[in-house]
């Protein structure tokens, strides 16, 4: 498994409560450009839409070899491929107060796209101060042990 990007602020912005592995529907010049891995998830995020999961905002940078071919759009919608049980569970859980579906990493599985998504529940300011202490006081902890066995 070859990780492509991650969504390195997914964790900090919300409390991930279930995961889901979810196929993308790609142009012959996008997986390309993923193998070279120009791509970020940065500002990315899933919309439900008739019943289907669309990844909104993904960035896919041009194929640079791919000539006059490569006129889309960079940042399109694309449709996630998931089993009509996993959705119509999301479904039901997005449609509670404060759930909202993330995704958090894109990789490669043998030779498929792949997108790690979750549910998410979004977290408050104090959850955020709490997240950033508890890894300050961890780097801590870390720097010291690795003093005291030097």
């Amino acid at each position: 498994m070859k990780i492509i990007a991650v969504n390195k602020s997914a964790s900090f912005e919300y409390f991930i409560e279930e995961k889901y592995e979810a196929g993308v529907v790609l142009e012959g010049s996008e997986v390309k450009s993923l193998r070279a891995g120009k791509a970020s998830l940065g500002e990315s995020f899933c919309e439900l839409r008739g019943g289907e999961v669309f990844l909104k905002n993904m960035h896919i940078a041009l194929y640079d070899k791919s000539g006059a071919f490569s006129t889309r759009d960079s940042r399109k919608d694309r449709k996630l491929l998931l089993h009509k049980q996993e959705i119509s569970k999301i479904v039901g859980r997005v449609n509670e107060r404060g759930y909202t579906l993330v995704p958090l990493k894109l990789y490669f599985k043998d030779a498929l796209v792949k997108v790690e998504v979750a549910l998410c529940k979004g977290k408050h300011a104090y959850d955020k101060k709490r997240t950033t202490m508890e890894r300050d006081v961890k780097r801590a902890v870390d720097r010291e042990v690795k003093e005291l066995f030097k």
